[in-house]
């Protein structure tokens, strides 16, 4: 029996972002990585910088006779553009367009119907929040926290 579908719904938003063909020279990763200097642009799904929660969830019943559970839950996202130079507004231009890849890619379309229920994975999802962090100390870094909110029925 299921008891949630946050381990579904992380693979599918993985498997969708990875075959996006504008993120074909994106790094897609997993949860954290180890610091690669060589990957200029990544997009972290279940991570963001300074903290360690990959998925806040909460469920409850959703009608007398505890049949089924509604589950609501909000994935940790971090999208990355670095670079060697000081360009600060292409680098958060770059960051800026990562992130609409990722919100391109939860709409639906004629050609993917079931793209904002992560390919069934959940009721629905859509990108909600976010923060834009900035530095400067070996180039420019520009990297924006957000989140993916689902929706699921367990």
């Amino acid at each position: 029996m299921q008891t949630s579908r946050v381990p579904a719904a992380l693979d599918a938003l993985l498997a969708i972002l990875r075959a996006r063909p504008a993120l074909a020279e994106v790094a897609i990763v997993d949860g954290p990585t180890a610091v690669n200097l060589t990957q200029r642009r990544r997009i972290h799904i279940g991570w963001s910088p300074g903290g360690d929660q990959a998925v806040e969830l909460e469920q409850s019943f959703n009608a007398a006779g505890a049949r089924t559970r509604d589950e609501a839950f909000v994935i940790s996202c971090f999208a990355e553009s670095r670079g060697g130079d000081k360009d600060m507004s292409f680098r958060r231009a770059d960051a800026f367009d990562l992130v609409g890849e990722v919100e391109q890619a939860l709409r639906a379309t004629d050609a993917a119907p079931e793209a904002p229920t992560l390919n069934g994975a959940v009721l629905w999802a859509h990108l909600t929040t976010g923060n834009v962090q900035q530095s400067a100390s070996e180039g420019a870094s520009v990297g924006v926290e957000f989140a993916v909110s689902c929706r699921a029925r367990i």
